[in-house]
């Protein structure tokens, strides 16, 4: 069963930066793709970025491309989201998930959120008035 816990969230100001891990736990596969989220109050949850393990593809939102960046760690099994030049408007809970690891996914295009199987708890992110 994979297990997947998001941290480095926090309070920052705008302008400012914070690099977002998602540690993944037991079974990992090559076909999966690993994607982050994010929920403010009373608002959709939002794809905001993903990155495949099969292909190696990334997605961006439109509302974080060129701030943020995904990467991946194998030898340390975590996905890392590093958020640079944060606006008020990034404030919400970020959520990492992952795709079935028994069926491949790209992330050009990005995966539906039906297709994440497995979502980790969220970590809250803050950027100050």
């Amino acid at each position: 069963q994979l297990q997947l816990v998001e941290s480095g969230g926090g309070l920052v100001q705008p302008g400012g930066s914070l690099r977002l891990s998602c540690a993944a736990s037991g079974f990992t596969s090559d076909y999966n793709a690993i994607g982050w989220f994010r929920q403010a109050p009373g608002k959709e949850r939002e794809g905001v970025s993903c990155i495949s393990s099969s292909d190696g593809s990334t997605y961006y939102a439109d509302s974080v491309k060129g701030r943020f960046t995904i990467s991946r760690d194998n030898a340390k099994k975590t996905v890392y989201l590093q958020m640079n030049s944060l606006k008020p408007e990034d404030t919400a809970v970020y959520y990492c998930a992952a795709t079935s690891p028994t069926v491949q996914a790209m992330c050009v295009p990005p995966p539906p959120p039906y297709e994440y199987d497995y979502w980790g708890q969220g970590t809250q992110v803050t950027v100050s008035s």
